[in-house]
């Protein structure tokens, strides 16, 4: 089981900076998702920007969200 979110910020366009419980901190790219029905509302920077931890995982307010495991494996370790 990968570790849940503990935090997420908009970084610029298309990209998340995640925290995870385990003090890992990641970048995610949420553009290979982009044209993917309701994923394409993140398009919008400022909607993105308004990204939210919700039980461990990523979510926005029309009701995208992405999972911890997606995103702790699809993620980049910061500095990498």
């Amino acid at each position: 089981m990968n570790p849940r979110v503990i935090s997420v910020e908009a970084v610029k366009e298309h990209i998340l900076k995640i925290s995870f419980e385990n003090d890992e901190v990641k970048l995610f790219d949420v553009s290979p998702f982009l044209d993917k029905g309701i994923f394409k509302e993140l398009q919008d920077y400022n909607y993105l920007k308004q990204a939210s931890v919700a039980f461990g995982c990523v979510e926005w307010p029309h009701e995208q969200d992405f999972s911890n495991d997606t995103l702790y494996l699809l993620s980049t370790p910061l500095g990498s």
